[in-house]
């Protein structure tokens, strides 16, 4: 199983950018897919999850209403959009996938079994 990130880059605050996930080697109806951030000196969180059976999505409430998960099953792909990028986002944002996962538990790092390497997001103010 793989997982590639990438679409991280610089940007002004306010500004939006798109990453994506490629997922290989994953029965990808029956995962959960995550995006994760880890600014320096802080703990890896969970920011947004898509439950592939039946597509729900859940945010921490930091991104609440500004980022928004999807997945396209036809690539193989989950995209996390970010609108309204503010300087406290600059962080590494990683993908991981789950084999079975309640949403509700979208948070807890040990629930999922793959990683994919980050990608850099920097906002400048």
């Amino acid at each position: 199983v793989q997982l590639q990130a990438s679409g991280g880059g610089l940007v002004q605050a306010g500004g939006s950018l798109r990453l994506s996930c490629a997922v290989s080697g994953l029965t990808f109806g029956n995962s959960a897919i995550a995006w994760f951030r880890q600014a320096p000196g802080k703990e890896r969180e969970g920011i947004a999850c898509i439950v592939s059976d039946n597509d729900d999505t859940v945010y921490s409430d930091s991104v609440k209403g500004r980022f928004t998960i999807s997945r396209d099953s036809a690539k193989n792909t989950v995209a996390l959009q970010m609108n309204s990028l503010k300087p406290e986002d600059t962080a590494v944002y990683y993908c991981a996938a789950a084999n079975f996962l309640e949403a509700s538990n979208f948070r807890t790092k040990l629930y999922y079994n793959f990683w994919g390497q980050g990608t850099q997001v920097t906002v400048s103010s």
